[in-house]
Parts: C-alpha cells; sequence; structure tokens
C-alpha cells in the first residue's frame, strides 16, 4: 500500500489467531485515498467542543485525519486506493458533538458512527449499529429494513477518543460474479465492549457505492454528515488460498492405548475415507483411537498455526513428515513454516477419558489466512459456562471483590442504575475506581461452582487508576499523595439509601465526617459527585484524576488520559485546581474546605 508500513503480526484478533500481512496508515498525507475532498484534513492532534454542534479544532501536524465540515461546506466520503476482501479494521475515532459518519466495508456495508452519548436503547441508526439497506418502493416507514442495533450502547462524549475494531468476512462470489455467500460482520468490539457479533448480511446497506456484491472494494469513510477525526488506522488482511485436506483416509482401532503402539502393525476394526475431519466416523463413544491420513495441499509458502482439540484424549498431528502438534491432554497448538506444495498428513486421536462425548477440531491460520476450522463444527469447547449476567432495571447496588487492573478491591460496591452508567466505590480507600457505559455485572466468577467472590463490568470500562486515598492533608501543593490510610484516622461507616436506592457513602478521616454523594447526571452524560465535609481539616485535598496526561479544555474543565474522560469542577469553593507531575504521571489536586462538586463526563 502506498506509503504504509507492512509488518506481519501473529497475536489474537477478536478472538481468531492472525497470521497476517497488517497495514498501519501513517497519515501522513492523503495518498491512500482517491482525491480526497477539500474538507479532509490532516493533523497532529484534535479537539471537540461539548457545547457546539458539529465543532472540531486542530492542531498542526500529521497523524491525526480529519474531516471539518460545516451546513455550507458538507463535504465528501473518503474513498481508499486499496481494494479489500477479508479484513480486520482497528482505529480510533472522535465524534464532534452531533456528528454523523460511518465507515463501509467495500463501500458497501456501513457501520454507523454517531454522537450516540447517553442513549440507553441503541438502535441501528446509532453509534456501532450495522446501518439498515433500503429499498424506495416500499411505503414510508418500511424502506429501510435488516438493520442491526448494537448489542448496548458503549459510546463515549464528544471530543473523546473512541477505539473500534471490526472483522469483516467478504461476501464469495464465483468467477462469473454469482455470489455464493453473503458478506458477514465476524464481529464489532467498541471501546472494549462486543457489540456485534456472526450477522450474515444480505446485501449492501444503504448509501452504498454499488448494490452488486463483489470479492474485493474499498474502504470507505462517511463525509457529509458532519465533522469526525480517525487516528491509528490498522488494517489486517486476509486475501491468500486456503490450505486443503484432499485424499483423506482413516482407520479406527478399538483400545485404551496409553502409549501410542505402531498402528501399521495393528489390524484396524474400521477404515475408509473421507471428506473432512470428524470424531463422527468412529461409532465407540470410549476407548478408541482415529488415524488420518492424507495431504495437505499448501498454495502459499510461509509459517502457519495450527490449533488441535482433542476433547478427552491425546494424540498428535504431522505435517511433511515433522510434528506439528502435540495433544498431551486434549489441547495443542504448533507452528511450523510450510512449503508450497503437496504434503503428507497425519493426524491421531486417542479417546482415552469418558468424562465427555468425542470432539475433534483443527483449525488453522497462516499467511494472508485468517484462523478457520478444516474439520466438522464437533469441536471441543470446553467446560461451557452459561454467564450469570445482573442487570440494573432499577437502582442497583452489588457487594463484590473487584479486580482493577493488579489490585483486588475487597471492599468494592457496584452500583448500577436503569440508565446504563455505573460505578465501583472502594470503601476502604473511599474512592471510585472504575465507572462504565452499558449493562451491569457479570457475577459469574462469583457466583459460578465455589467462585472467587469477584464480578466484572459489563459495559464500556473507564478506570481512573490504582485505588488511593481520595483525600488526604498535605504540607504543600507539591507533597506526595501518600498510598495508605496512615496517619488518617481514616473508618469508614458505610452507606445509606435514599428513597430511591442510591447510596450516600460516609467515612471518617482527620476526626471529620465525610458524606459523598454520586447521582447520574441528566441525559445520562455521566457521573455527578459531591463530597461534603463536616469539621474543619487544614491544609485538606482532594485527587480528582490521575493519569499519563492531563489537559485544560475549557475553565474548570479537564481532559484525562489522553481524552479517555472530562472532568468538570463545579463547585471547588475558594479552592483552585492544580495540574501537577507525580512520578512521571500527572495529578489533579483542589485544596477542600467543607465542599466540592464535580463531574465526570464520558
Amino acid at each position: 500500500m502506498t506509503n504504509a508500513k507492512a509488518i506481519l503480526l501473529f497475536a489474537g484478533a477478536f478472538g481468531y489467531n492472525v497470521l497476517a500481512a497488517q497495514t498501519t496508515l501513517p497519515l501522513t498525507d492523503l495518498s491512500f485515498f482517491k482525491s480526497p475532498g477539500s474538507t479532509w484534513k490532516l493533523a497532529g492532534d484534535v479537539k471537540g467542543d461539548l457545547e457546539k454542534n458539529g465543532v472540531l479544532t486542530l492542531t498542526p501536524g500529521t497523524g491525526v485525519l480529519a474531516n471539518i465540515t460545516d451546513f455550507n461546506n458538507p463535504g465528501q466520503d473518503l474513498v481508499s486506493n486499496m481494494q479489500h476482501g477479508d479484513v480486520d479494521l482497528e482505529l480510533d475515532y472522535m465524534m464532534a458533538k452531533g456528528s454523523n459518519s460511518g465507515i463501509y466495508l467495500q463501500g458497501r456495508y456501513e457501520i454507523q458512527l454517531l454522537d450516540s452519548w447517553g442513549v440507553v436503547n441503541p438502535k441501528a441508526g446509532d453509534n456501532g449499529g450495522i446501518y439498515e439497506r433500503w429499498n424506495e418502493g416500499k411505503p414510508e416507514g418500511q424502506k429501510g429494513y435488516e438493520g442491526h442495533a448494537p448489542r448496548q450502547n458503549a459510546s463515549r462524549a464528544p471530543g473523546l477518543w473512541q477505539h473500534i475494531k471490526i472483522s469483516f468476512q467478504a461476501p464469495r462470489v464465483n468467477s462469473n460474479g454469482l455470489k455464493l455467500e453473503g458478506a458477514k460482520i465476524l464481529r464489532v468490539e467498541l471501546n472494549g465492549v462486543s457489540i456485534q457479533e456472526n450477522v450474515e448480511l444480505s446485501g449492501p446497506t444503504r448509501g452504498a457505492l454499488g448494490n452488486d456484491e463483489v470479492a474485493s472494494g474499498p474502504l470507505r469513510l462517511q463525509g457529509d454528515h458532519g465533522s469526525v477525526a480517525f487516528r491509528n488506522i490498522k488494517l489486517t488482511t486476509y486475501d491468500k488460498p486456503r490450505p486443503e485436506l484432499i485424499d483423506l483416509k482413516y482407520k479406527v482401532y478399538k483400545g485404551k492405548f496409553e502409549t501410542q503402539p505402531d498402528f501399521k502393525k495393528l489390524p484396524p476394526d474400521a477404515e475408509g475415507s473421507s471428506v473432512i475431519l470428524s470424531s463422527n466416523i468412529s461409532k465407540l463413544e470410549n476407548e478408541f483411537t482415529i488415524v488420518y491420513t492424507g495431504t495437505l495441499r499448501v498454495k502459499e509458502a510461509g509459517d502457519y498455526n495450527f490449533n488441535l482439540s482433542l476433547l478427552a484424549g491425546r494424540g498428535s498431528m504431522t505435517i511433511n513428515n515433522n510434528v506439528a502438534v502435540n495433544v498431551g491432554q486434549q489441547r495443542g497448538r504448533g507452528k511450523v513454516t510450510l512449503p508450497a506444495g503437496d504434503l503428507p498428513f497425519q493426524l491421531i486421536y486417542s479417546k482415552i477419558f469418558d468424562f465427555a462425548k468425542p470432539a475433534l477440531g483443527l483449525a488453522i491460520a497462516g499467511p494472508g489466512i485468517r484462523e478457520y476450522l478444516i474439520s466438522d463444527a464437533n469441536v471441543a469447547s470446553g467446560d461451557p459456562i452459561d454467564p450469570i449476567l445482573i442487570n440494573a432495571p432499577v437502582n442497583t447496588i452489588l457487594r463484590s471483590f473487584m479486580d482493577v487492573d493488579t489490585v483486588r478491591v475487597t471492599h468494592a460496591v457496584n452500583v448500577g442504575s436503569p440508565s446504563e452508567v455505573n460505578y465501583t466505590y472502594d470503601l476502604d480507600k473511599g474512592m471510585i475506581v472504575q465507572a462504565w457505559r452499558g449493562r451491569f455485572l457479570d457475577a459469574t466468577p462469583m457466583w459460578h461452582s465455589r467462585g472467587d467472590g469477584s464480578s466484572r463490568p459489563s459495559g464500556s470500562l473507564l478506570k481512573f487508576g490504582k485505588p488511593i486515598m481520595a483525600l488526604q492533608t498535605l504540607s504543600s501543593p507539591t507533597a506526595s499523595w501518600s498510598f495508605d490510610t496512615a496517619g488518617t484516622g481514616y473508618r469508614p461507616k458505610g452507606y445509606i439509601l435514599d428513597a430511591s436506592d442510591r447510596p450516600t457513602f460516609r467515612y471518617q478521616i482527620y476526626n471529620a465526617m465525610v458524606n459523598d454523594v454520586t447521582r447520574i447526571m441528566d441525559k445520562n452524560e455521566g457521573l455527578h459527585r459531591e463530597i461534603s465535609v463536616v469539621g474543619a481539616v487544614p491544609n485538606l485535598y482532594m485527587r480528582l484524576a490521575e493519569g499519563f496526561k492531563i489537559e485544560t479544555s475549557a475553565e474548570n474543565l479537564y481532559l484525562v488520559n489522553d481524552k479517555s474522560y472530562y472532568l468538570r469542577i463545579d463547585d471547588s469553593g475558594t479552592g483552585k485546581a492544580i495540574i501537577r507531575d507525580s512520578n512521571g504521571h500527572k495529578e489533579l489536586l483542589v485544596p477542600v474546605q467543607s465542599k466540592i462538586s464535580y463531574s465526570i463526563l464520558f
């Protein structure tokens, strides 16, 4: 690709193994795109405006692609020179307030980008939705059809960076252009939350470059509905032919083989040929071995990754007379460099345990090849667990352990709301340690089997750093913030509930009583927190935020961690906020007399 740096990536992408060419667009110029319109610009940074529709302000430089539009200059779409088929796309984007854009795979299938801040029940036209198809011949109100809403709203506020991952499978067409299989959105992950999965599309969505379906097409960014910015654009393409298994034969041996015998010297109990690897060719449930032999036809030389699962058994796989995977118990992985050509293949599956039904699965990933099953779908799935999910149709509180990065918060209070804005409060520190938008909790690790006492947020998560005391006295504004409660006299006093079951947390510190109230903001924009201190405490400060970057956006409004969230100081009394350096990070502090209130907007 023009002005693009190609590298090899071997990692997990959306649950798939990847061994493919990845391209990162440097965004030092616009040569990747065809005839970019005047509204598309390069910038070093960009900033939104929470109050004004359509406003993004650019800082000179490169690395950010921005579309700056208004009613007089609505802009046009940006179309790539490159053509893609199967692809994984990953990027950051920022919506201006009230703005609308979209990502069109192959120029035909749109993932909607929209300022959907605060929406509780998103539709197909909201952020992360798969946009509707369209038929002008239908009656009014029925023209749009087959749109797919995101599972939940994981969107952030305008002017904040959002992160999206899209895994797309192109339609399958023959040499005459006849569609054999529809396009699929395998997965969309927005801000760390899976919002679309395994969605087959019957045809192009509204506004497509064409209604025909093709093996490859351009990447297209919508530019005629509002200001939007992009950065860190990465594409991983899968355009190489898959290996095939041919001349596949099998032999079945009855018996429990703790060690592998020389099967060439044993008479099989059954044998034959097969079109696919499967455990179903054996009529036995336990104590048997299947030996498959055949040819693996490799069309593209390179490194291949194999994932072999043999439920309740063990075995091995050999390719080109070399062991590719050994399975000591149920599962094994291997990476092998293979030449192009027809290579001898052997797979052995010994079913020796009786705790599960037979299942054999083999998946392959290779250069330019997304991981795929080369066996049937009767694959070992381990110990499937139905997740134990807790929704919050009303204000809901659940006590649990909560893991915040490497720290286990043992006295966590999780507060959920029907507005789908939720947070975790650490009773040991008087700190909100995280907040999230979307569904409430996954309590599977706490309640499945014996459990470990912990739960997990189910939505788009925002972390506020290592749990640490929210209030402390400092000898000066530059004094270090302590990581423990020694000398503070800290005593948690639990919480009381109001008539709507919303908590007010209470604790003692420095012989003063603190009331800590957090409420969901109007329009579900985030959290509003008010702390009041009953009793005089000299030189008392509150640590409002910590991160690798804190910048001023407007008066009393701050952007934290490279525009991950806004923090707005609503009432600090006579105290003035301080941004200071601390061990390579930034801290936002404010002196506290009797009361302080601030909002976290995300």
